[in-house]
């Protein structure tokens, strides 16, 4: 029998989702097989409605080596493992004459503890455990939620947070799960043979297809213990975000209440000696922090350095003498014992870090109103740790609706490791961009306004020019409004001025959770729904209810964001344009995934409203237009009310 070629798989896939064959679909497709059978590597932009998930997963799977697919949200995660791989499998199943398998994998603190569930969570202020059950009022939302998860235990496969419905807090869930540091290990664990996140990673060792986050990417990257199984192929989707997760999962934080509950928990456990350096050190720390501003550590300050110093002697101290003790009368030592271990080496490790002072770090002070100052230390960069970890070994696909910006793929590629496209050399991964389109006609379906009257937003005040021009595009629109807010201030005092203005539902994120929030907001045309950064890529509500898109101004990061002006700096004293490279990069990959909001399918039609001038009037104002979808650009005020009240108008009279 020869073998089946790629485009009757993918028509065999796309025909079992009930999908449409679109060219940029194969085109991804064939790009894809490429790179996997050269083992190079490639990014790939395929905008909203090109079906790029079957564009990866048909190749994928043809080729038969074990991927690994890697995605930033829970969505993707869901429809990947729920919809788009059983129906892939089973329609590709007949002609590959074998049936791939599939698994999904998370982080430990994904799954339910039935250490933790069964014998208690370690307390910080007596030996041994407490039964979370008994200690939480069964009345209250904890104790509520407690019992849930008791009962959600016996009958759950999975063991997997996301697939208890309704969820539970993060506090109730911290009372039943463990992080990979805490965990007894399956040989010396009373449940090893049952535990749930064990039976994952077995699951994925057998499976050709695992489906994991970005985040445990990140760790099995930059940690050295592999996580995830041995793979041949990497695809990375939603590849926009893959930057800032790998950037989260390696930045470090101390605070004073996290050294406390160190101290308290290692207390019990080791030498009075031991016990009063670290509460010591930790006294000494919380004192420096009471007076900590927020901002950048060009240089760590001598009280600081002095503290932190204290703070990790003492800790390695403590490490060894926990090492080496037993105390028979604490319940359960050995879960107390690796509790404590766990946060006492993740401050000894994040004060030596600081100490040592690299120059590939960036530190600073943090305040927040609930959780007070905190110290953090994040890598100045990811792309030498990505070009290294992410490259060497495997083909590595990346692909988003968001990767050309200013028209090419370099800008994304320097952020991963990667030289300009076409450079040679033998130590460094050769890779290919390709945009496949998109099905939408943007020009005829969608507006680009920018509205270019309106004064130049400054860093703080009132915007009331702003505000009067949003109210009246959502006047015109007749509701149908999403608006996407540079900070959550702006969102709340634009919520606030519309309640009081227009004679329209407004929805405000934090008000409800994101889910009832957009599925209200979808409801009901006349609906606005007003919000900061997680709506800019969290929203996919095609139709009626989402034909205004408004941008309160370009959101650039914060000038005083330690992190991205580090970043800036170092572009420049490398020679470099740092606003180019940085924050404009930034801005445009969030503009055009908030513009990527408005068409979602081929009958969609409306305008995208930027309420800053600079899009038309600043130099860098054709980079960023030039990251956006293909619309059809205006800075006609009266253009924007007409074609929005038109479109309205259309709406209604199909009953919409």
């Amino acid at each position: 029998m020869t073998k089946p070629s790629l485009p009757e798989l993918l028509h065999a896939a796309v025909t079992a989702v009930g999908g449409t064959e679109r060219p940029g679909q194969a085109a991804m497709a064939e790009a894809v097989a490429e790179a996997v059978d050269d083992q190079s590597h490639l990014l790939v932009q395929a905008g909203t409605g090109t079906g790029k998930s079957l564009g990866y997963l048909v190749p994928a799977l043809a080729h038969g080596e074990r991927v690994v697919v890697a995605t930033a949200t829970l969505a993707l995660q869901r429809q990947l493992v729920e919809r788009d791989l059983p129906r892939t499998v089973d329609a590709l199943h007949p002609l590959l004459r074998r049936r791939p398998q599939f698994a999904m994998l998370k982080g430990r603190s994904n799954y339910l503890c039935l250490h933790r569930l069964h014998e208690g969570v370690p307390q910080d202020e007596e030996e041994g455990l407490f039964d979370q059950f008994e200690a939480a009022a069964p009345s209250s939302k904890l104790g509520q939620d407690l019992l849930r998860l008791r009962d959600w235990s016996d009958e759950t496969e999975s063991g997997d947070r996301d697939d208890l419905t309704p969820g539970v807090s993060d506090r109730a869930w911290a009372q039943v799960s463990v992080s990979s540091r805490e965990c007894l290990g399956a040989s010396k664990c009373a449940y090893g043979a049952e535990c749930f996140a064990e039976l994952a990673r077995e699951r994925a060792k057998l499976a050709d297809v695992v489906v994991t986050n970005h985040a445990l990417l990140a760790i099995d990257a930059i940690e050295g213990a592999p996580v995830l199984p041995q793979h041949e192929v990497l695809i990375v989707d939603e590849a926009h975000e893959l930057v800032s997760r790998v950037t989260g999962v390696a930045t470090g934080e101390l605070t004073p209440g996290q050294v406390n509950r160190a101290v308290r928990r290692a207390a019990k456990l080791v030498n009075e000696k031991a016990a009063d350096a670290l509460q010591t050190a930790s006294e000494g720390f919380e004192r420096v922090m009471e007076l900590a501003l927020p901002g950048r550590l060009e240089e760590v300050p001598e009280d600081l350095g002095y503290a932190l110093l204290a703070l990790r002697d003492a800790a390695r101290t403590v490490i060894s003498a926990l090492g080496a003790t037993r105390d028979k009368s604490v319940q359960d030592e050995d879960a107390v014992r690796k509790q404590a271990l766990a946060s006492v080496e993740t401050i000894h490790g994040v004060a030596e870090r600081i100490t040592q002072g690299s120059e590939y770090d960036v530190v600073w002070y943090e305040r927040h109103d609930r959780f007070g100052a905190s110290v953090r230390v994040a890598p100045l960069s990811v792309s030498g740790l990505l070009r290294e970890k992410l490259f060497a070994e495997r083909s590595v696909v990346l692909t988003s609706a968001t990767l050309k910006l200013g028209g090419d793929f370099n800008g994304v590629g320097a952020s991963l490791g990667l030289a300009p496209e076409g450079t040679a050399g033998d130590d460094l991964p050769q890779w290919k961009g390709l945009d496949v389109g998109s099905p939408f006609d943007y020009p005829k379906q969608g507006i680009l306004y920018v509205a270019r009257h309106l004064a130049t937003p400054g860093r703080e005040g009132s915007r009331t020019d702003m505000l009067d021009e949003l109210a009246e595009l959502v006047e015109a629109a007749g509701g149908r409004t999403l608006g996407l807010f540079s900070s959550m201030r702006a969102a709340q005092a634009a919520a606030e001025e519309m309640r009081g203005r227009l004679d329209k539902p407004i929805l405000l994120q934090g008000e409800e959770t994101l889910g009832e929030l957009i599925k209200n907001f979808a409801a009901d045309p006349e609906t606005c729904l007003f919000g900061t950064l997680s709506l800019w890529q969290g929203v996919d509500v095609p139709g009626a209810s989402c034909q205004l898109v408004v941008m309160d101004r370009i959101p650039f990061p914060r000038p005083d964001d330690p992190l991205m002006s580090a970043r800036q700096k170092a572009v420049e004293e490398a020679g470099g344009n740092g606003f180019m490279a940085v924050a404009a990069t930034h801005a445009a990959l969030l503009m055009a995934q908030g513009a990527g909001r408005l068409v979602r399918a081929t009958g969609d039609k409306g305008v995208v409203a930027v309420l800053d001038p600079r899009l038309a009037n600043a130099r860098y104002g054709s980079y960023l237009r030039a990251s956006l979808p293909d619309f059809w650009y205006t800075t006609d005020r009266n253009q924007a009310r007409r074609s929005l009240a038109a479109i309205d108008s259309a709406a209604k009279a199909d009953g919409r």
